[in-house]
């Protein structure tokens, strides 16, 4: 059985928002100078899913003009992996990468 050891949230909004992140990093305050991201609150307290299952919700939401909100190393290779962020569109705070991806 696949490891489940990523977390997806949709938020419907005027758009679909995605958020997917790697499930160790939620509960942490990541902080660089001024930048900072929280994983601490409800936005990316999501399902526990395998990278095939979250590779399916990314496929499925891709048609739906979907927004992304990606963190952790799992999770941005994934979607490097399907071709929706290139290296260019990564960044990283503390050390962790995450991407934002307006389709």
């Amino acid at each position: 059985m696949a490891e489940k050891n990523i977390l997806l949230k949709v938020h419907d909004s005027y758009r679909t928002v995605v958020a997917i992140c790697d499930k160790e990093l939620l509960g942490k305050l990541l902080t660089e100078g001024i930048k900072q991201l929280d994983l601490t609150g409800p936005f990316f307290q999501g399902e526990e899913m395998s990278s095939k299952e979250v590779k399916k919700a990314i496929e499925k939401y891709l048609y739906e003009d979907a927004t992304f909100n990606i963190v952790g190393e799992n999770s941005i290779k994934l979607a490097k992996e399907m071709g929706i962020i290139t290296e260019e569109g990564v960044l990283d705070i503390d050390g962790i990468p995450f991407s934002l991806v307006l389709v």
